[in-house]
């Protein structure tokens, strides 16, 4: 119990002190005109009320991520709340608000612009392709797994809850922001906090122990290395290059330059504190790892939540688990696309307040999407987890392009992206999908690239 307190407690002390020195890096303006105000065209960009802007960040950057990211690393032990700790503090936190921020300041726009303007025009178009097809492939998944689970539950054909969930995605992508997002999301996000926070109470009034075998050391079943595979199965509990793809979507929506710290690195710490309530739950109800990893092998993540949901909350809290995972699921699907649809609207230098210019782009973008579902998603989807690390590195190097031609301590993110570097290249040439090297031979190749490129960055800018 006193772990996850300190754990809690670290997290609330990172946004409160090293949130602030972020915020003073960066030096956010509060009488800047932010976008929100200067672009107001009623569909992308409005200005809504900062809580109802920090729900909705939130749940966009999280959906399933803090759930089944959580659960899967906590097959490592309790040295998977490390890296929630410290990855949301020092590497989440920043990217998260580096990503916001910077899209303010540029006029509210995507990843895609933004990257051309800070590493270079030679990769628009590729990171173009990479960012609409990472976007696509996202929402098909979010929109087949919970069609599958609710024909699961009922007796309407699974292909009918496909055409209802990609036509509420066409409608999510198409119509302002306040319409739905902004109406419905916050509630959602409040969902998602009250079951973690609800089952977490549960367990603290219970007799079991937090963490039973209580050591840092790696736990898993299959001894599958801590590094670099712990950082890449715990992406959104601690850092996401999807994260990248919706802070644009509430930096269109801020009042004020000052709100960005509570929005975008507030949004981080509190999907880590959701990354560790699920993470100590995981390894508490099946008290260790072994347990955990049956379940997993037989029934997914989703098991996972309908087992610890029903054994805390009983069999209406079990329904509602699921409920709330099949919800995730598709706000994780509409948000990609609609993000998805200003990339391209971006590129094209398209203005979306047009209903027909925007209807065009979304039908273009909904349409990938189904198109995609016709494949076999199961192989394309074992690279996600890589490519969205891959993203939140490209980011963290955009960002420390920002901050050195503005003069501002670029080291706040060439440290983590240095870290990320080392973390994408070191998986890509261990694991099965890459060149399966050994794991200390990929570790040398990834450290030396990783100190290649800051030292370049660093040698080049002096």
């Amino acid at each position: 119990m006193a772990i996850f307190l300190t754990a809690v407690l670290l997290l609330i002390i990172g946004y409160t002190v090293y949130g602030k020195i972020v915020e003073k890096i960066f030096a956010a303006n509060a009488k800047a005109t932010t976008p929100a105000v200067k672009k107001c065209d009623n569909v992308d960009f409005m200005v809504l009320p900062t809580w109802r802007v920090f729900l909705i960040q939130f749940l966009n950057i999280a959906g399933l991520g803090p759930v089944f990211g959580a659960i899967l690393g906590a097959l490592y032990g309790p040295v998977a709340l490390l890296w929630i700790v410290f990855g949301s503090i020092f590497a989440g936190g920043v990217h998260d608000y580096m990503a916001g921020m910077i899209s303010v300041r540029n006029g509210g726009q995507s990843l895609v612009p933004l990257v051309e303007k800070y590493l270079g025009t030679k990769v628009k178009f590729v990171f173009l392709v990479f960012m609409v097809c990472f976007l696509l492939l996202l929402g098909s998944v979010f929109a087949m797994s919970p069609a599958r689970m609710l024909a699961n539950l009922s007796e309407t054909p699974f292909v009918w809850w496909v055409i209802a969930i990609f036509g509420y995605y066409f409608l999510a992508t198409l119509l302002p922001i306040d319409k739905i997002i902004g109406r419905f999301y916050p509630l959602f996000a409040l969902l998602l906090i009250v079951i973690s926070a609800a089952m977490i109470v549960v367990l603290f009034a219970s007799d079991a122990p937090f963490y039973p075998n209580l050591t840092f050391s790696n736990q898993h079943p299959l001894k599958l290395p801590i590094f670099p595979l712990m950082f890449v199965t715990i992406a959104c509990g601690a850092i996401s290059g999807f994260h990248a793809t919706q802070s644009p979507l509430m930096a269109r929506c801020l009042a004020n330059e000052k709100h960005g710290r509570a929005i975008f690195y507030g949004a981080m710490i509190t999907e880590g504190i959701v990354a560790l309530i699920w993470a100590t739950l995981g390894i508490a109800f099946y008290q260790g790892s072994d347990g955990l990893h049956n379940v997993i092998m037989s029934s997914g993540p989703g098991g996972v939540v309908s087992d610890v949901a029903k054994g805390y909350l009983g069999s209406f809290g079990g329904t509602l688990a699921v409920l709330s995972v099949i919800l995730l699921s598709i706000t994780s699907g509409d948000t990609a696309f609609r993000s998805a649809r200003l990339t391209i609207g971006d590129y094209w230098q398209k203005e979306n307040k047009s209903l027909k210019k925007r209807l065009l782009i979304s039908l273009v973008v909904l349409s990938g999407g189904i198109a995609m579902s016709f494949f076999d998603l199961t192989t394309i989807w074992i690279y996600f987890g890589w490519t969205n690390q891959l993203l939140a590195t490209i980011t963290l190097w955009m960002a420390s392009f920002y901050l050195y031609q503005n003069n501002k301590n670029y080291w706040l993110t060439l440290i983590p992206a240095g870290f990320m570097t080392s973390v994408c290249v070191t998986y890509i040439m261990f694991d099965k999908i890459g060149f399966s090297l050994p794991l200390d031979i990929s570790s040398i190749v990834g450290s030396i690239v990783a100190m290649a490129l800051v030292i370049i960055f660093v040698m080049r800018h002096k």
